[in-house]
């Protein structure tokens, strides 16, 4: 049996399988939605409010309350600066630009957890369902030359189930891709008040440095 004859035993099989496959994967994408909405929901904070509290801190060189008022705080936000208040009081800004770092790429990973497989499924499920498409046409060119060039209910039914394998890839992609960007627009904008928190920080250990 040679290639060609592998693979059209192959597609014989049906594209019932791919369609059950995106059914699965989409179920899986939900599940990992969900959780994410969740998990974001639950560390958020209001990014503005929190560093006009932690400059008045910094400004009173409070750098104890400063730590105090971010530990109260479920967000990683607050997490990623309350690093860089790690031994504040030696006034050693390069060794807290280090922490705010580290911690940085800590929270982003946390953040991101299982989004990278929302990513590929986002931007492959039509490649599956068009797979599930050419497994349809080839099973209908089969149905076809069975009644002899005559259009029959068998043929319909390839066709249709090819056509129907693409539009199942396309609803699992489309929804896919658009909770990743949103999660990542989220993540990055949560970042963006880290750094701010965390320049805050650093301007206050230079200056305190300066002023010894």
């Amino acid at each position: 049996m040679n290639i060609q004859e592998r693979l059209t035993a192959f597609a014989m099989l049906g594209a019932g399988w791919v369609m059950w496959l995106l059914v699965l994967l989409s179920v899986i994408i939900l599940a990992i939605i969900l959780e994410r909405a969740w998990y974001l929901w639950k560390t958020r904070t209001n990014g503005q409010i929190l560093q006009e509290a932690l400059r008045k801190k910094l400004d009173e060189r409070d750098f104890e309350g400063a730590e105090k008022l971010l530990a109260v705080s479920p967000s990683f936000e607050a997490s990623i600066a309350r690093a860089g208040l790690v031994g504040a009081a030696d006034g050693n800004a390069e060794a807290a630009e280090e922490r705010l770092r580290g911690a940085k790429v800590i929270a982003k990973g946390r953040m991101e957890r299982n989004l990278a497989f929302i990513g590929t499924i986002g931007n492959n499920a039509p490649f599956v369902g068009l797979l599930g498409t050419v497994i349809g046409i080839i099973r209908s060119f089969q149905a076809l030359n069975e009644s002899q060039g005559q259009v029959s209910e068998g043929l319909m039914a390839e066709v249709g189930e090819a056509l129907v394998a693409t539009a199942i890839g396309l609803l699992v992609a489309l929804p896919a891709v658009a909770a990743y960007n949103y999660f990542q627009r989220v993540i990055k904008g949560r970042l963006a008040w880290s750094d701010a928190l965390g320049h805050d920080i650093l301007a206050t250990l230079k200056q305190s440095k300066g002023n010894d």
